[in-house]
């Protein structure tokens, strides 16, 4: 498989509005909850849960012009839940997967302030339990890097993307957020071959407990990606 690394920075400027529309996705998704949620959680503030589920009510069940608000006041909620709890990795995943959300709402490049945030956050949450929720560090951070514009403006580096996503895949190599995020890197990079068969991997990854209305949400923006490969491919 070979892969184009280059990547017009203009596309990557245009993105930011719609950074994180999925997260790490994480950023979906970013990002980004993964498979074995119930595991993940154990021994984990029941904070995370609540971050998560509103987190998940304002991403898909929002209307548009409504989010920005809602994503900058569950921000601060999400601020302060990791100033609580400082050494839970699990916390500042989330509270990076909300601010990149935020950030994807926001638009433009005044929101690269909350991108870099995002960074920082999850390579902290790195430091502490890089396996946490699945390796969903990993992922989130890898959505930014290939998302984000490059030097002079941002961070982003699609090499550390796909270094990142792979590191993401082989802690949860069935996930339906880590393969849609790799299927839709490989998407922006062409091989649209590629990236068809992980986002069909991502279709059949089993149900995540607890996590219905995301699950459905992913599904819908995986088909809405497997749709303008099949056009590119015609």
């Amino acid at each position: 498989m070979k892969v184009n690394m280059k990547m017009n920075t203009n596309t990557k400027v245009s993105t930011m509005k719609n950074l994180f529309r999925y997260p790490l996705a994480l950023l979906a998704a970013l990002l980004l909850p993964l498979l074995p949620y119930t595991v993940a959680f154990a021994g984990a503030p029941e904070e995370v849960i609540r971050l998560q589920q509103q987190w998940e009510q304002i991403r898909y069940n929002t209307p548009a012009e409504a989010r920005e608000a809602q994503f900058e006041r569950l921000l601060g909620e999400a601020q302060k839940s990791a100033a609580q709890y400082p050494t839970s990795a699990e916390v500042l995943i989330w509270q990076a997967i909300i601010e990149s959300t935020y950030a994807g709402v926001k638009g433009g490049l005044g929101a690269l302030s909350n991108v870099k945030n995002a960074k920082k956050t999850l390579e902290q949450a790195l430091t502490i339990q890089p396996e946490a929720l699945a390796g969903s560090a990993y992922i989130s951070l890898g959505s930014l890097y290939y998302q984000v514009p490059g030097w002079p403006i941002g961070f982003g580096d699609d090499k550390k993307a796909l270094e990142l996503l792979r590191k993401g895949l082989a802690i949860n190599p069935d996930g339906i957020d880590s393969n849609y995020f790799y299927g839709d890197y490989l998407y922006r990079k062409g091989d649209y071959a590629e990236a068809a068969r992980v986002l069909h991997k991502a279709q059949q990854a089993a149900p995540r407990p607890g996590r219905k209305l995301a699950d459905e949400g992913r599904r819908g923006e995986i088909d809405q990606l497997l749709e303008k490969i099949a056009a590119k491919r015609k």
